[in-house]
């Protein structure tokens, strides 16, 4: 679980910094509601939102996976969210090519493992 409280710490603090990016860009343009067409204005946006958009669920999800699997599943699951996150966001901004997609399948393979090993455990675990 240390490394799940790591990460989750670690996205938290990305998503503070995805917030100040779009505050930065709205004060430096001028431009306090929307994307007022500027192409830069959208992209920070846009990642800030969909990080919105997915790392809450997919954090929730591994969290409630980790009483029945153990450490190492959900170490994996939070690191591959972390490094998937990180690079969608840098996509998106510009700053690492491919970035985005492959932190956009990265997040979808891990919303889509953490869901399915939830589903298992639901179906799995015995009733007291």
């Amino acid at each position: 679980m240390p490394v799940f409280f790591v990460c989750a710490g670690l996205l938290g603090l990305l998503a503070v910094s995805l917030t100040v990016s779009v505050g930065r860009l709205r004060m430096q343009k001028k431009i306090y509601l929307g994307d007022g067409g500027d192409p830069e204005m959208l992209s920070a946006i846009r990642a800030h939102g969909n990080f919105m958009e997915y790392v809450p669920l997919c954090l929730a999800l591994i969290y409630f996976a980790s009483d029945y699997y153990g450490y190492w599943p959900v170490a994996v699951a939070s690191l591959v969210l972390l490094i998937s996150r990180a690079l969608h966001a840098g996509g998106l901004l510009g700053f690492i090519p491919l970035g985005r997609t492959i932190g956009a399948a990265g997040t979808t393979i891990i919303l889509a493992a953490s869901s399915a090993m939830c589903v298992y455990a639901g179906f799995t675990l015995k009733q007291f």
